[in-house]
């Protein structure tokens, strides 16, 4: 995902867990066809080989390296394969932090290995992070203000629901925020999205976590959040759509 390719796609998912799906090589191709800039991220380094390599001939998916918070129980061991195959990623995600009840347990070790990932990518300079907070925002910005100067690397908040102070806090610190279909059913959710800085806004599926009508959500979904996002925010659909073309045409160029 380079600016050229950006500019060449109709819509952005920025964060879809491609190899998730049965058939991960058709969603592939799906996003080639519909012209959708889609971010599959992985949960552990150990996916990301095979990931790249199903898509490396693709125009339009690009492969982020990631080390899921949630699996940090068991696999905090991985971050030593997820530094080794850093240098070859320029995306990097999913990684973040959760303080769920289901995974506070592992909170200091996700920390620990935030906190790493951070400063590694603050290292090699020029990553694309998807972030992961999940009442954690204050948390993954105190981290980002310490381990990632804003010269030396670049953010998006996977579907964040922190405070409208977190978000500002976000906002000053360059993140950007990609949103998706669920976040907008929540009256508070809608309300944090309206806020947020139009030029800062992505899309997301966060597939095939999301479901409608009880069907996991596929890339070509967006399309129906942009709506969606272009009502909230009183503009019309084309002219979010676009916006958000230049929004990630911005980032990757950075």
């Amino acid at each position: 995902m380079t600016g050229s390719s950006a500019t060449r796609a109709r819509w952005v998912d920025f964060h879809c867990h491609l190899d998730l799906y049965p058939d991960h090589a058709q969603l592939i191709a799906e996003c080639d066809r519909e012209r959708i800039a889609t971010l599959a991220v992985t949960t552990t380094p150990k996916a990301w080989s095979r990931n790249r390599d199903m898509a490396a001939g693709s125009n339009h998916v690009r492969v982020a390296l990631g080390l899921h918070p949630q699996l940090i129980g068991e696999r905090e061991r991985e971050i030593g394969l997820f530094e080794k195959l850093l240098p070859e990623a320029r995306y990097v995600g999913e990684v973040g932090l959760d303080a769920g009840p289901r995974f506070y347990k592992s909170f200091e070790a996700q920390e620990r290995v935030f906190a790493r990932v951070l400063r590694m990518c603050a290292e090699q300079g020029n990553k694309i992070l998807t972030i992961h907070s999940v009442r954690a925002a204050a948390k993954v910005l105190q981290h980002l203000e310490r381990e990632l100067p804003t010269d030396r690397g670049h953010v998006v908040l996977h579907w964040f629901t922190g405070s409208a102070a977190e978000a500002r806090r976000a906002v000053d610190l360059g993140c950007y925020f990609s949103i998706n279909s669920e976040m907008l059913k929540s009256t508070k959710h809608r309300g944090l999205v309206e806020q947020l800085p139009v030029n800062r806004l992505l899309t997301e599926t966060d597939g095939p976590f999301v479901l409608v009508s009880g069907a996991a959500v596929r890339p070509a979904s967006v399309s129906d959040t942009v709506t969606q996002l272009a009502e909230l925010r009183r503009v019309s659909s084309e002219n979010l759509r676009a916006q958000i073309l230049t929004n990630l045409t911005t980032l990757v160029s950075l």
